[in-house]
């Protein structure tokens, strides 16, 4: 038997004596062999939330959980199609119309959070945005100064072209530069002295650094809620999709996101 599988019936054990009514048993036992597949946007996998969610309900329960990570359209869409479980995503702009079409369900709040600008700490002091996160891009703009995005259409794309429309700014090169695909979007940033908007649980995942970073952020216009639905697709109506949403909506999954940084429950 191999370590993981061995690791899981163990914990399969655990549930079993904890007292899990009959159709939560069954759900637990499906997901040794199909493990429920939970797919949510980079940001949420960057955090370490998704792993954290992972942890903490697999360690209750017994319950398999595979986490798969894209940019939340991307993600989104392949939920659209029945080809994950279920989503923990950060784009409302892209979940309300699939939940007003019928195309996903059970969405329900999961945490809040925002996206802050960051960059190299000496433009600090002379961008004096405070918690303007959109006086900050425009001041940016006018310096010309390096900003990094990725243009996937994941929610920190969605987050940060809103803010750019509201500073009225329409960026372009040579100043604002595009992301590798292949490479972590702080990372690159931090290498290349550029600036960037990041959502804030990312950033509070981060080492403290000297010569890189907050410039602004508490912006409620930035805020956004991280959200939970399910896929309508039957081949995908896992039985685990019930349990774990309503775990995590309820006080154990709040205590898990609440005391994860840069996330509120």
């Amino acid at each position: 038997m191999s370590t993981r599988r061995l690791t899981l019936v163990q914990l399969a054990a655990v549930a079993l004596s904890s007292g899990l009514p009959a159709w939560a048993v069954a759900a637990q036992q499906q997901s040794l062999v199909d493990p429920f597949r939970l797919a949510v946007d980079d940001a949420i996998a960057d955090s370490g939330l998704a792993s954290h969610l992972q942890r903490a309900f697999g360690r209750e329960t017994g319950i398999a959980i595979e986490v798969l990570r894209g940019p939340a359209s991307t993600v989104l869409g392949a939920l659209e199609r029945g080809e994950h479980d279920a989503a923990i995503t950060n784009a409302p702009a892209v979940e309300l119309p699939l939940e007003k079409e019928g195309l996903v369900h059970d969405r329900q709040r999961v945490a809040r959070s925002d996206f802050v600008l960051v960059g190299p700490s000496m433009l600090a002091k002379p961008l004096a945005a405070g918690q303007d996160v959109v006086i900050g891009l425009a001041r940016l703009a006018q310096a010309q100064a390096l900003f990094l995005s990725r243009h996937d259409g994941s929610g920190t794309h969605l987050a940060e072209q809103a803010a750019w429309r509201a500073a009225q700014v329409a960026p372009a090169a040579p100043w604002y530069l595009e992301a590798d695909a292949g490479s972590p979007l702080l990372a690159q940033a931090r290498r290349q002295k550029a600036c960037l908007l990041v959502e804030h649980g990312v950033w509070a995942a981060e080492p403290p650094s000297r010569d890189y970073g907050l410039l602004a952020g508490g912006d409620p216009r930035l805020a956004v809620e991280v959200h939970i639905m399910r896929t309508f697709r039957a081949p995908r109506q896992h039985p685990v999709g019930r349990l774990f949403t309503t775990w995590l909506t309820g006080p154990k999954g709040r205590a898990v996101v609440a005391a994860h940084k840069g996330y509120a429950a």
